[in-house]
């Protein structure tokens, strides 16, 4: 099978069929909403942290089918890690939307359908909107 028309499918099922969709009214997360002027991409991102474990995370947003998917990948690569555990995650997804070399133990789902967007420049912003929603997030507690 053709890998770009895999990742293709893989974006489309997360923009589709998105985990942990959805915000809750509770104070014990962290709430960050970010917006992309340059496409008019919105999300907000709500992380619930405990012991420096990242116990849960929401989304919810509107935008292009890149940033969309890219926000349920992070929503289900992140869960369970510690804050240092979810830096490293964020740091490399970050080099690879950029076309960047990545250490593949530590970016080894779904989130590697990512990796040409790099070679639509216009694009960076949309699939790192919630990873640094999320970051901010976590830099917060």
């Amino acid at each position: 099978m053709d890998m770009k028309l895999l990742y293709r499918q893989v974006i489309m099922d997360h923009y589709k069929n998105p985990f942990h969709k959805g915000l809750v009214d509770d104070k014990d997360y962290t709430t960050i909403h970010l917006h992309n002027p340059s496409c008019g991409d919105d999300v907000v991102v709500q992380v619930k942290i405990e012991n420096d474990i990242i116990t849960d995370v929401k989304h919810q947003g509107t935008g292009c089918s890149i940033c969309c998917a890219s926000s349920s990948v992070m929503s289900i690569s992140l869960m369970n890690k510690s804050k240092i555990q979810a830096q490293n995650f964020i740091d490399e997804f970050s080099k690879l939307v950029m076309g960047l070399p990545v250490d593949e133990k530590i970016i080894n789902n779904d989130a590697i359908v990512f990796q040409s967007v790099h070679q639509f420049p216009a694009r960076i912003k949309c699939a790192t909107l919630a990873w640094k929603a999320i970051e901010e997030g976590i830099n917060k507690k």
